[in-house]
Formats: C-alpha cells, structure tokens, sequence
C-alpha cells in the first residue's frame, strides 16, 4: 500500500499491526488523510492554508443566490491531484468560511482558524477588476489577515498579497469547480461576458502572524496561504536551536538531522520524542541524560560525515550522496556507518535517503525496507 502524499510504501508489516479494520486503512491512507506507523498506529494529516482558502472560495462561490448549511462538505482539487473534503462553518451571498482541520501537527498555529472568502461577480470595468492579474476572467486577492511581500526573493513578486502560485492556481481551479456547478462557467471563463473577483481572508491573520517569522523575513500584516502538496504533515517539528529540556526528559529518543528525519522518524518510532538537532549530533546524545533508548536518524550526508569527518579526504568524491549513487559498495560507507556506531555509546544509528528508505540500521530491524 502506497501512501499517496509522499509515495511512501507502507510495509505490510505495518498495516497488520493496525487496530483498524484493513478496508478503514486503505480508505483513509488513499484520500491522503492518515499516516501510517510502524507500531500500526496512525497520525492524522491536515489540510494547507492553501487548501483550506481553496475551499473557502469554492463555498464561496456555491453561494451565490443561496445559502449553504452549517456542515456542508465542499470537496475541492489538491496539487497533487487528491480530492479534499472540508466542512463549512458558513456561507451565504457570496461569501463562506471555512476552519483548518484539526491536525496531529503541534506546531501548526493555524489548526481549527478560520479562513474566509468573498467572491463578487463583477464587470469587465469595474475598477477593482485587473485584467493583467486575473486568469480566465478570474481575479484572486487577499484581505485583511493575508500578509504582504514587502521584500524579493519569495515566489510572489514585492507588493502581492503572500499567496503562494500552488495554492493560488488551486484556489482558482476550486473556484472554476463552483462556477460551473452554478452554471456561471462560460459567461466568466469562456464567453468572458463577465468577470470574478475573489478575495481571501482570515480574520485573526494578523493576530497569528505575531507568532509566525513573517515580519522578520518581510511578509507584513498576516499570515501566507502555502502549500505544495495541498495536506500538511503531522509531524512534532523541533525546528531551529536544539529543545534541551526535550532531549534532558526523554525516556525514548529520537535526534535526526532535518525535515526528511523528522517524518520518516515519526512513522519508524512512534512514541518517542523526536527531536531535530542537525549537525548537533553529539551534543544531543550527551544531553539525552534520561534515555533509556537513542536513535540518531537522517540522511547520510550529515550522520556519515557526524561518524567520519574526513571520510571523503582524498576519495574522489565530492559528496556522500555522490558515493551513494556512484559506488554504493565502497568501502567508505561501511567504515564511516561503524564509526557513528562507535561514536553513539550505544545510540541505534538509522541512515536515511531523501525518499525516506533506510539505508542503514544498526539494529537491523528494518532491513525489510533497505535498497539492494
């Protein structure tokens, strides 16, 4: 069974330990809305803020001339062609709100807030219409609670609302759903007799932008409508300095080098407190004073070289990944895997690709999972 968010092949092993019904599992691991463990237990993924506007807008659109029950399911179109199925909290005239799933993700400060639209049909003169912004007839702006690109460097150009290009083709794609679904298709899209004018906004935005680096990176009054695959994982993620009360509390451990370790940790160990430390390697292993069980994870760039510094003195090689793919059998590899064993007193060393297979464990336990 494949995982269809991030092509994960989700070992049978896995899915026999489920406490659910096996039928359950493939139902809800194909829509993309639960991550599967390797205990049988599961995480539950939520939906982006690109996501969540998008179906914002469609309900948006759905109401115009009627109003649409509190509960209402809007199922709308994911970059990574899976549907999305999100309830409505109102909508009415043209305008509908819409709050983010509740997720398995600690960090994400925008679970259950609600994201709104406003769509009003418009003439080709009207002033708050832009034929040079919009698409198919189709303007998408932001409001109040969406910040705005004040510096370059981001995907959307200095002065733009921060809607990120996926996101803002998903949300127009939504919102063509919902025009065609009341007929209005061909006279905006087609025939261009009319045009849409559609804008986002989240009430509390600015509130939680104060939460978020925005400012600091040069988005100002708000919050940024993101995402690249259209579901957000539900990983515990200890970004930036290294957590030194998690680590010091920790009965099982985790401490993995990056993103790719943090999700593919949450699936391999679940229960354990996961911790990303970086290059850090050492000192979370000498912080870890209440572990019971250590587990360094990650991609062998950082965790080889952490094991030999100098494993690629006079190699030929430029990169480890470069061993990997060239000369996946040079004896490099298997000496600098022994010396992070060495070097991490007992730590269970887990070496990583980028599609999340282990390469290396020192345990053994998951050779089921490792390249030939």
């Amino acid at each position: 069974m494949k995982d269809p968010v991030n092509d994960f092949e989700i070992p049978e092993e896995w899915t026999r330990k489920s406490p659910l019904p096996r039928a359950e599992v493939e139902d809800l691991v194909s829509r993309g809305l639960i991550v599967v463990l390797s205990d049988g237990s599961f995480l539950k993924r939520g939906f982006t803020t690109g996501t969540t506007a998008a179906a914002a807008a469609k309900a948006a659109v759905l109401s115009i001339g009627k109003a649409l029950g509190i509960g209402t399911v809007v199922s709308i179109p994911t970059p990574i062609g899976l549907r999305a199925e999100i309830e409505i909290e109102f909508a009415k005239d043209g305008e509908a709100g819409v709050r983010k799933v509740y997720n398995d993700h600690e960090s994400d400060i925008t679970r259950d807030v609600l994201f709104c639209a406003k769509v009003k049909m418009a003439s080709l003169d009207d002033p708050e219409f832009s034929t040079e912004n919009a698409v198919d007839n189709i303007l998408i702006t932001g409001g109040i609670g969406v910040g705005i690109i004040q510096r370059a460097g981001f995907e959307t150009p200095i002065g733009a609302y921060a809607i990120n290009p996926k996101p803002l083709s998903q949300i127009r794609e939504s919102v063509k759903e919902g025009l065609r679904e009341i007929g209005l298709f061909d006279e905006v899209c087609v025939k261009k007799e009319s045009a849409l004018i559609v804008s986002i906004y989240v009430p509390d935005g600015i509130e939680l932008s104060k939460k978020t680096l925005n400012e600091r990176i040069g988005i100002i009054g708000g919050i940024s409508i993101l995402g690249t695959t259209g579901f957000v994982e539900p990983w515990n993620d200890h970004l930036g300095e290294m957590k030194d009360v998690l680590i010091q509390d920790a009965k099982k451990l985790v401490l993995t080098t990056g993103r790719q370790g943090m999700a593919t940790s949450s699936m391999l160990f679940p229960g354990y407190e996961i911790v990303m430390v970086g290059s850090r390697i050492t000192e979370g292993i000498e912080a870890a004073v209440s572990a019971e069980e250590i587990v360094v994870c990650g991609l062998p760039g950082l965790v080889l070289k952490w094991g030999n510094p100098d494993m690629l003195k006079d190699s030929g090689f430029a990169t480890v990944v470069e061993v990997l793919e060239k000369d996946p059998k040079n004896a490099l590899l298997k000496q600098a895997f022994e010396m992070c064993i060495k070097k991490g007193k007992g730590a269970r060393i887990v070496v990583i690709d980028r599609e999340g297979l282990v390469l290396m464990d020192s345990k053994g336990e998951f050779d089921y999972l490792m390249k030939s």
